[in-house]
């Protein structure tokens, strides 16, 4: 069974209000909603941290998962994640290092996929949400 999940940050200025969005779907069922505002931060801290609060989520999920898929419309963090971007922003380079630790305790196998603005529309929506 795949886990997918859609994440999804913004701030309002950048730096300015930020907040984060994450839908899981199970069998093509939504199993897990979460929206939160993280306070002051660029788009791209809002974007990592709901890649990071997803994964902490997903550690839940191991149990009826055989793999787990990540969806985002982030060009940057989707290829940073994937190592085919470098990263030179220490504060980005920390996130790496967490995700990374993540993914070990998930121990699953996780893919990161780039989607088109339009197919993240609803983790978008909680975004705008809060």
């Amino acid at each position: 069974m795949i886990l997918r999940i859609y994440t999804d940050g913004g701030s309002k200025g950048n730096p300015g209000p930020a907040s984060i969005g994450i839908i899981f779907y199970l069998n093509n069922k939504v199993v897990f909603k979460h929206k939160e505002s993280i306070g002051v931060a660029t788009n791209n801290d809002a974007e990592y941290l709901a890649l990071i609060k997803a994964l902490e989520q997903a550690i839940r999920y191991t149990l009826h998962a055989t793999r787990i898929e990540f969806y985002s419309d982030s060009r940057l963090m989707v290829n940073q994640v994937k190592g085919l971007f470098k990263v030179k922003n220490g504060k980005i380079k920390e996130y790496i290092l967490k995700i990374r630790g993540l993914e070990q305790e998930i121990n699953l196998p996780i893919s990161y996929h780039l989607i088109p603005r339009e197919q993240n529309s609803e983790a978008d929506l909680l975004v705008n949400q809060v």
